[in-house]
């Protein structure tokens, strides 16, 4: 599929003010003291847990009030956010995981992993493992029914996280929701007609992101598009804008994933840039977008 370059309706307005190249060594500082302020303004309600001396975990569980009785472990969905590995708090997506758990009444646990430069593959991948190990083992979840998800750098680290426990054979997660993944370090800016519209994330601001997070890593065994084999991974999700840097990665790891015999689903919403949904959730279009990754979800956790 052709990436779109006119620009979706409902996200006009936005993207004729949002920059296109915004993180760069230079302001990854600023935007990190902004995501500090917004912990100041957390959810109530969310526990947040240590899951190693390294990582934690923000939990959100499902409305009670009404709702039968659970008398036995349920679905559950590890978040993990995104930030190009650079970025980011978990913090920053109460939101999103506050609905999650309210639509499909399950448990979502959010990761809070150490970030890049400072803390290169494998810390940050060592992290989510922490964090996926701990939710499995909660008596009201049931492990059979572990969806690992995420947004950007999130959903790429999603993807390497099901990679990695899939080789140890441990913990068997039934389904990956990677929404505009951050898969394949080597995708650098297409045609200038599509750069023109792409917002919030450029192919200078990949290249930032994806060499501080593999600093001297081997590629291969770091970053998810390279797997060779990805046969027996669990079933997929993948969601992303005509507008996005990563359209092109993300459709091919879908098809790569569907030719290796693992049923995966994509959502291609024309006109959209990076992110859009998290900028702009009261629009139709994000509203559409989260109404794709629920019915996915659903149909993981029958």
């Amino acid at each position: 599929m052709v990436p779109t370059t006119d620009v979706h309706p409902d996200l006009r307005r936005i993207h004729r003010v949002l920059p296109t190249n915004p993180i760069s060594a230079r302001t990854v500082p600023l935007f990190r003291a902004a995501t500090t302020l917004l912990a100041l303004r957390a959810a109530k309600g969310v526990e947040t847990v240590a899951v190693s001396a390294d990582a934690s975990v923000r939990v959100h569980r499902p409305p009670t009030a009404g709702a039968p009785a659970r008398n036995s472990p349920g679905a559950a969905l590890l978040w993990i956010h995104g930030g190009g590995y650079v970025l980011g708090r978990a913090v920053q997506d109460d939101l999103i995981c506050a609905r999650f758990a309210r639509e499909l009444g399950i448990t979502v646990a959010a990761v809070d992993y150490r970030l890049a430069p400072e803390h290169p593959f494998p810390a940050p991948l060592d992290d989510c493992l922490a964090a996926l190990s701990w939710l499995a083992a909660q008596p009201s979840v049931d492990a059979s029914a572990i969806a690992v998800g995420g947004a950007s750098a999130g959903g790429g680290l999603a993807a390497a996280l099901v990679q990695r426990v899939h080789d140890l054979g441990q913990i068997r997660p039934a389904f990956q929701l990677l929404v505009y993944p951050m898969l394949d370090d080597r995708t650098t800016s297409p045609d200038e007609s599509a750069v023109r519209n792409h917002r919030v994330w450029s192919g200078r601001s990949n290249v930032y992101g994806w060499s501080s997070y593999l600093a001297d890593a081997d590629r291969a065994a770091a970053v998810p598009a390279r797997r060779t084999d990805l046969t027996g991974l669990p079933p997929a999700w993948i969601g992303v804008g005509g507008n996005d840097l990563f359209h092109d990665e993300d459709l091919a790891y879908a098809q790569r994933l569907r030719d290796a015999g693992v049923d995966c689903e994509t959502t291609v919403i024309p006109g959209a840039f990076h992110g859009f949904d998290a900028l702009v959730p009261r629009a139709a279009v994000s509203r559409e977008f989260f109404a794709a990754q629920c019915a996915a979800l659903r149909a993981a956790f029958p």
